[in-house]
């Protein structure tokens, strides 16, 4: 059996992810910043038969990380399967745009998938199979007003995933990214609460080819498909799931 990992585990798109990988069959540990919502997310699957565990950690923090996976190695085993999906948005315009909200949200949105992905990696090596999964954004394509570091952060996310995936190839581990549109989850809804979009939200999802909001269950299974064997042979790519609004 293998041990998958993902990071903000506790809440929208990573909740599912955790709940679609641990009906797949995998031991899921469930990090998150949030103790309470992983522990709520781990308890669930195990509840439902499978093997969950909650680990608290701040993937900003390298000895967190470094901390967390012990404990993930002692439990369930070797990671063999990562996804990095933990990330922050802001709203702010770019001549408003202070150093500190920039470096805050490129450290938990790009700086996180390097130093989980390292922390991670000798796993996969030692195993000469592994499966990376990193949640990029429709805004690193398209880019998203007032949201320029948000936008450049999941830009990066793409690029290293991409490049990640040259180095990795030939070891067994594929890398790809998944690039949400407007998904259903507690960020988004915080976002359409604010006010926080040009035009009403209903705007922007009659606009595209598929007229709805996604739900994170979809997401959950593009990064499902991406970490099974059936994939073995996809790599470096992104997949937008999104409605059509991006290509």
């Amino acid at each position: 059996m293998k041990t998958a990992l993902v990071t903000g585990g506790g809440a929208g798109m990573g909740k599912a992810t955790c709940e679609r990988l641990a009906r797949d069959g995998l031991r899921v540990a469930v990090l998150d910043i949030d103790g309470d919502a992983a522990a709520r997310v781990a308890d669930g699957i195990n509840r439902d038969g499978g093997e969950g565990l909650a680990v608290v950690c701040d993937v900003v923090r390298q000895d967190q990380v470094a901390k967390a996976l012990e404990s993930v190695r002692a439990t369930l085993g070797p990671v063999t399967v990562l996804v990095n999906n933990a990330a922050v948005d802001d709203f702010c315009p770019f001549q408003e745009l202070e150093e500190g909200a920039w470096d805050r949200v490129l450290d938990i949105n790009l700086k996180s998938v390097y130093s989980v992905t390292r922390a991670v990696l000798p796993d996969m090596l030692a195993a000469g199979w592994g499966r990376i999964v990193n949640m990029a954004s429709m805004a690193g394509q398209t880019g998203a007003l007032n949201m320029s570091h948000y936008s450049a952060s999941k830009g990066g996310v793409i690029s290293l995933t991409r490049s990640l995936a040259m180095e990795l190839g030939s070891k067994g581990i594929t890398v790809n990214a998944i690039a949400p549109g407007f998904i259903d989850t507690p960020m988004s809804r915080r976002a359409i609460d604010g006010k926080q979009f040009p035009v009403p939200a209903e705007q922007i999802l009659a606009s595209y080819p598929i007229p709805r909001i996604g739900q994170p269950e979809e997401v959950a299974a593009a990064c499902a498909f991406f970490a099974s064997e059936e994939a073995g042979y996809i790599t470096a790519q992104l997949l937008g799931v999104n409605g059509g609004a991006a290509v």
